[in-house]
């Protein structure tokens, strides 16, 4: 047996236990007595065998912060913590404003200052919203029941198209807000200002607020077909308002080129209750942003 082994005829099968190894001869004693862990047999040993070896080497000790750093980091954090109290705070102002009631029997001045506030504070919080933690507070605030239930009717055209471009800057990318928008009502709102608006800026803005909420998202393009939102943007194509006419067409190829969800299954189109899709226009671009 010993010469067919030294003969090299056959290769053994499994590499040899840790107690044969040990019992085999002075080299294995030497490692057994080393403390070595015995060879790998497989390949989930090798794996442990190498997760072994790289944690053996000690991390670096973490040097010590200095007074200064230490000092600036806290200092640096306590602004941090302090400029979103504050931006919250002047969302709660702008709703108060926002909140009280229009005065019926002020004089003509007193409703212009009137008005004059009411678009300050929508127009601040469009800037602070641009922050999507502050239009998520905005939210939690009530502030999108006051908008749409209020604000996209109301009589001043600066005060629409302020509010519809507000619905847009926080409903932009973010799920949670759309589907709260669209649990309001506010695309049959929107589609309204868009197809019968008399001012040029209310209609841009509710297209706005309208791509913000069917872009890329199920729901609200399943709200837009019901809403027969495609015979919309047709009409809003047509008009002499040349932006008007551009962002129309941005948001229509984006809604039939290959973002669409019927491009990407032939099964979802009957789910929104039609029995056929809109004709799809094959493009090598990319859809347009908005």
């Amino acid at each position: 047996m010993a010469n067919q082994g030294s003969g090299g005829s056959r290769l053994p099968l499994a590499l040899p236990s840790a107690s044969q190894d040990c019992s085999s001869g002075g080299s294995g004693s030497s490692e057994g007595g080393s403390g070595h862990p015995p060879p790998p047999r497989n390949l989930q040993g090798l794996l442990q065998m190498a997760i072994t070896a790289g944690s053996e080497e000690p991390d670096p000790p973490p040097e010590p912060m200095s007074e200064e750093r230490r000092q600036w980091l806290q200092e640096a954090m306590s602004a941090a913590f302090r400029g979103q109290r504050e931006e919250v705070e002047q969302m709660k102002n702008c709703l108060r404003v926002l909140s009280q009631p229009t005065p019926s029997s002020a004089g003509e001045v007193e409703l212009a200052a009137d008005q004059q506030e009411r678009e300050g504070a929508l127009e601040l919080l469009a800037d602070l919203c641009e922050n999507m933690d502050n239009a998520a507070d905005f939210c939690q605030l009530s502030g999108m029941h006051l908008l749409v239930g209020r604000y996209l009717e109301a009589g001043p055209a600066g005060l629409r198209w302020r509010a519809a471009q507000l619905i847009g800057t926080c409903s932009q990318n973010v799920a949670a807000i759309q589907e709260q928008v669209l649990g309001l009502g506010a695309l049959r709102k929107l589609l309204r200002l868009l197809d019968r608006d008399p001012c040029d800026a209310v209609r841009v803005k509710a297209l706005f607020a309208i791509s913000c909420l069917v872009r890329e998202q199920e729901a609200g393009l399943l709200q837009f077909l019901r809403l027969d939102g495609f015979s919309v943007l047709m009409r809003a194509m047509q008009q002499q308002v040349q932006k008007l006419k551009v962002k129309s067409a941005f948001l229509l190829q984006n809604l039939l080129g290959p973002c669409a969800p019927w491009a990407w299954s032939s099964s979802w189109w009957p789910s929104c209750g039609q029995n056929t899709a809109p004709s799809t226009s094959t493009c090598s671009e990319p859809c347009a942003a908005w």
